[in-house]
């Protein structure tokens, strides 16, 4: 482990004391190897740099959420990881670990109805990048999960497997991933019936055999759903 690693400061979802010494050893093994990318990329001399992600491509509702993250370079968090390996409650302390760690933390949306217009492909590119152009300050370089982002002026970085190998992406996963559960669950007030603050928009059973009973709402994206399913919105 290099000196900045040695010396950066360390914000835990638990304290040091109650993480077996073997365990915490190889969690801050894990978080330097995650930030191999960001300690090369200062090594070359950038300094600001953004990881970002998207979450919620495969729901049958709701927007498709992104998120950007700057890190501090000189923190760590330890258990963060890609958002799909976290527990619901982890995920919370996590994100308020990196919000208070994040030198910039930003997020881009899109609707339902722009995911029908565009495919989801094209609308998970432009939450990215909205997330990325409305942070302050501007990154030098961005990581991005196995893809780039037409249409912005900074240099990227796409990683097969990102959210699993750049602590930035990964950071990005966790806070995209609990602001659209809370936008979700906003709208599981607004529409009981479909259970959104338990399924999120993925499509369970109780969620598809909701849909066949009342039709889809208007936060439904009609391009997921089956013809029959679909028509019902305009009934």
């Amino acid at each position: 482990m290099n000196r900045s690693a040695r010396e950066s400061a360390v914000i835990p979802i638990r304290g040091p004391s109650e993480l077996p010494f073997r365990a915490l050893l190889a969690e801050l093994a894990r978080l330097a190897e995650m930030s191999a990318v960001e300690r090369e990329l200062r090594d070359f001399g950038f300094r600001c740099i953004a990881g970002t992600d998207e979450v919620g491509r495969g729901s049958l509702a709701g927007p498709v959420v992104a998120a950007a993250v700057i890190l501090n370079g000189d923190c760590s968090i330890l258990g963060v990881d890609d958002s799909k390996q976290l527990d619901h409650a982890h995920r919370l302390a996590l994100c308020q670990s990196i919000l208070r760690c994040a030198h910039a933390v930003s997020f881009g949306v899109v609707e339902p109805h722009t995911i029908d217009r565009v495919n989801i492909l094209v609308a998970s590119k432009m939450a990215m990048r909205q997330a990325v152009e409305t942070l302050v300050p501007r990154p030098e370089v961005l990581l991005i999960d196995a893809m780039c982002v037409d249409n912005l002026v900074v240099s990227q970085v796409p990683l097969i497997h990102g959210d699993r190998r750049s602590v930035s992406i990964a950071a990005a996963s966790v806070v995209a991933k609990v602001y659209r559960d809370l936008l979700m669950e906003s709208y599981h007030a607004m529409y009981p019936a479909y259970d959104f603050a338990s399924n999120r928009g993925y499509g369970t059973e109780l969620h598809w055999e909701a849909i066949r009973k009342h039709g889809p709402s208007p936060i439904h994206r009609k391009s997921f759903l089956g013809a029959e399913e679909s028509a019902r919105l305009f009934v």
